[in-house]
């Protein structure tokens, strides 16, 4: 049996603790959480132990997840990683670049897998379009949601933009040449909404929009490149991909071939701990490695210092 634990009892740490509960092979050992209310109501509910301090983990479990607020990422994921046991951390890695290699250190000098939480990734509608994904040229990203005051200890890009800044980076898979951005603080003092232009060596360019104060939840991700535009709603598991079929025979125009595949809401995060799991009893990198998280981090830090600076 694989003994894991969750740190952090929280609205997404619960949701972890009752995907592993879930697995076979697999033996939840305990939730942490410095709330005795919030450990306790999740230990009861999967009947493992409630403990008050990640530390009281270690040497104990073979992987868990460090589902904590992000300034404290650093500190718990390297604690465990040192004591031996694979890590799943959420989105943000880290705080700051200089923890988030550090942690990629600790994993590599201990031989465990680190995994970065950028559940995006898992989205059906996102599997199904990376298959048909040939050389982007442009890509347009918009992510919007109403104002929740979880998440606000950090600006909006930490906060939804670094979920499209993975994606993007993922997609175009060449160096970041530069980045305009613009945002402003709405309802925190951090900025709530954000526009960022990336431009690659290869010369594609991403146009990211994120906020946190709209009045409709949106995540849309549109796609040109030579051969076909793909619209990709990551929240209603629609892609649409339009390409062109010929030209018509009468008068010459071209004829468009539209396909539209909708899929089942699925479960993301449950195949993301799948995924880590997978990884750690067969040896494999994870799909979201350590560096991959590091890169979405640097690109988050250098939208965040230029709308510092405007």
């Amino acid at each position: 049996m694989l003994r894991v634990a969750v740190i952090g009892a929280g609205y997404l740490g619960k949701f972890h603790a009752q995907k592993y509960a879930s697995l076979q092979g697999v033996q939840l050992i305990g939730v942490v959480d410095p709330d005795p209310r919030a450990r306790d109501a999740v230990a009861a509910e999967l009947g493992c132990e409630a403990l008050a301090d990640h530390r009281d983990l270690l040497g104990r479990v073979d992987a868990v997840s460090v589902v904590t607020p992000t300034p404290h990422h650093r500190r718990v994921a390297g604690d465990l990683l040192e004591a031996g046991a694979h890590v799943l951390v959420e989105k943000p890695i880290t705080v700051t670049v200089q923890e988030a290699r550090e942690l990629i250190d600790l994993a590599a000098n201990h031989g465990r897998v680190l995994q970065v939480g950028h559940l995006e990734r898992f989205n059906p509608a996102m599997l199904a379009a990376r298959e048909r994904l040939q050389a982007p040229r442009f890509i347009e990203s918009t992510r919007l949601a109403p104002f929740k005051a979880r998440g606000t200890d950090v600006s909006v890009i930490l906060d939804l933009m670094i979920h499209d800044i993975d994606l993007v980076l993922d997609m175009v898979r060449s160096p970041l040449e530069s980045i305009d951005a613009v945002g402003a603080p709405v309802f925190t003092a951090e900025s709530d909404i954000a526009n960022a232009r990336l431009r690659f060596a290869n010369g594609c360019v991403a146009d990211v929009t994120a906020s946190r104060i709209s009045m409709k939840a949106e995540r849309k991700l549109r796609v040109f490149q030579a051969d076909a535009y793909l619209s990709i709603d990551l929240q209603q598991k629609l892609l649409t991909e339009v390409r062109k079929a010929g030209v018509s025979e009468s008068d010459g125009t071209p004829r468009v071939d539209l396909q539209e595949s909708r899929f089942d809401q699925g479960d993301a995060l449950l195949e993301e701990i799948k995924a880590f799991v997978r990884c750690i009893e067969e040896g494999l990198p994870p799909p979201v490695t350590g560096e991959d998280g590091l890169r979405a981090l640097e690109t988050a830090e250098r939208i965040t210092r230029l709308l510092g600076a405007a």
